[in-house]
This record gives C-alpha cells, structure tokens and sequence, in this order.
C-alpha cells in the first residue's frame, strides 16, 4: 500500500517507512497484529494493524507536527473503508471529485477511495485518534447483496468502481458502536476464537453503520434544523460523558448547551436512538465493566460513576450484564 506525503523541503515522500500487513496478509487463514510507533516527517503514529480474510483492522493515535497535510496514494488494494473519528477533527479536500467534507470528533462514515488526491486540514493541537474497518471489495460486496436502501445505493457505487461516500455529512458514533470497537480494541482471545470474534465484531459494525445511516434518512424529525442544532447535542453528550457521577437535569443540561428541553430531548433520540439518561446509564455500564476487568474494586468504581451506594450499583450492574460486579473481578 502506497501513500506520498508533500513535505515543504523534501517535496513528495513516500511513507514506505511503515510496513503495512496489507495486501497478501488479507488472505491468511488467521489473525495478524502489528503494533508499532513511528516518528515521521508530519508527525508521530502508535499505530495498531490487524489482519484476517478479507478484512483489515487499523487504529490509533497521531499527533501532528504540520496542520496541513497534502496526500496522494498509489498501489492502493482495493478496499471499502468504515472510519471512526475518536478524537480530533478537520476538513479533507479531494482533488480528483473536487470533494470537500469535515471529518469530527465522536463522528462515522463509511467511503470509498480507490485513489485519493488532495489535501488533509487539522484542527487544533490535539491528537487525532482514528479507528478503521476495512472490507476488500469482493467481500464487501457479497455482505450487502441483501442490505437496506442506503448501503446499496452505496454498493451499487462500489460495484461500479466509483469513488463513494455513504452520507453527505460524517454521523455521530452510537454507543453501540463505542462498545464493538472497545470489545474489539481489548480482545483477548487467540487464534481461531479470535478470527470469529473479530469478523463478527466487522460485520457488525457495518451493520450499525447500515442502521444509523437508515434511520437518519427515514426521519421525520424536524426537531433539528441546523448544524448549530446538532452541535448542541453533540456538546450535551460530551457535557454528560465529562459529569458522569454528577449529572445535571434535562432542564440544566439545555441551558448549558444553549437548547431547550424539548429539543434537547428529541434530537437526542434522533442522533442516538436512546434517551439522554439512558445513554448515561449504558455509558456508566460500560465503564464500570472495564473498570473491574482492570482490577478496580467494586467500592472504588461505585463511587467514582456516582452510584448512591454499592448495592444500588450492584443491582444495576446485574439488570445490565446479568452477573454480578463480583463475578466480573
């Protein structure tokens, strides 16, 4: 796999510094990892690859050195690309089509680039952190033969050799989404469990991303009229990730994010498919489960989500998971 970085004193460079697993590795019986970090001339990549057939796994963290990246790729296998934005955010420009699109913190999209020319803007100063599924082709192609009306209009692009995206706009990540790439960032088993494991972990997400982008065209909210509306709640989730064990009430939340109840409550619905809360308490959930997996004591991560007392977590730990926060340790 090719990609030319433009570099202001070297001019065109050629990344063949880092070693892909890509493409004969697409077709070994297995799972292979990599995990490795890079100092280039654009910045400094921890970068996470994993191979197994017809699906290639990427992800980490980029701190950047220039803001501006000008990129062009050759040699590119031919792949269908489902990325996840984890933090971090910019503007791609694509020469070719003449494309321009933001990409956004907590945000998805499904693509297809059999080429990419053109120029990569990012914001601000914190590290880019990035998740990637990709699909070859071929496989790609036989998942959505019996898929909904969006994934096969973006099919028929892929089918057709056509450079694609899936939406106009990147989409905000679901929280079950967040849980399959965190099952899939920590798995722990080997060998043939883990090649299971890790397709139906892909497959999944594509289907969630099939989902989301399905539900955001058969809407019939008119609740949210503006990207200013979104941003709200965009900033109301971020608001409510960040005071986990002191949660402020609905009517607090709009006023800190500059919306109204109503608002607040239903673009919530819209973007997550959940309540406001009970995004809060999936999130919680989940956290607490990793917590314990990390060896926390039960006390300790009671206390640190808010819960009112160790027996009130305990019974919600095991409404969610049906087992207890002791079972987990």
């Amino acid at each position: 796999m090719g990609m030319m970085i433009k570099d202001d004193k070297a001019g065109w460079v050629d990344l063949g510094a880092i070693p892909s697993l890509l493409p004969q590795d697409l077709q070994a019986p297995l799972v292979k990892e990599r995990r490795e970090k890079f100092s280039l001339q654009f910045g400094d990549l921890d970068l996470i690859q994993i191979t197994l057939p017809n699906i290639y796994i990427v992800y980490g963290d980029l701190q950047m050195k220039q803001h501006l990246l000008n990129m062009r790729t050759h040699d590119v296998p031919d792949l269908v690309e489902l990325h996840f934005v984890l933090n971090g955010s910019g503007l791609v420009l694509e020469q070719i089509s003449g494309t321009r699109y933001h990409f956004r913190e907590l945000q998805h999209d499904l693509l297809y680039m059999p080429s990419f020319d053109g120029s990569l803007a990012y914001s601000g100063d914190t590290p880019y952190q990035f998740f990637e599924i990709h699909f070859t082709r071929r496989y790609f192609l036989e998942l959505a033969q019996f898929a909904n009306a969006p994934l096969r209009r973006f099919a028929d692009h892929v089918a057709g050799g056509r450079q694609a995206r899936i939406s106009s706009d990147y989409t905000p990540i679901s929280l079950a989404m967040h849980q399959c790439i965190r099952e899939i960032m920590g798995c722990k088993f080997a060998g043939g469990l883990k090649l299971l494991f890790l397709q139906s972990k892909a497959v999944e997400m594509l289907v969630l991303q099939a989902e989301a982008f399905d539900r955001i065209e058969n809407s019939r909210s008119t609740v949210l009229h503006s990207s200013r509306d979104r941003d709200c709640i965009m900033q109301a989730r971020e608001y409510l990730l960040q005071h986990m064990a002191t949660p402020p009430s609905l009517t607090e939340l709009a006023a800190i994010t500059g919306t109204n109840v109503f608002k607040l409550k239903n673009g919530f619905k819209e973007l997550f498919d959940t309540t406001v809360f009970g995004y809060l308490g999936e999130v919680k959930m989940s956290r607490a489960k990793e917590m314990l997996e990390e060896g926390m004591a039960i006390k300790e991560v009671s206390e640190i989500l808010g819960y009112s007392s160790v027996q009130h977590f305990g019974t919600a730990f095991r409404k969610r998971f049906g087992i207890t926060p002791g079972a987990v340790r």
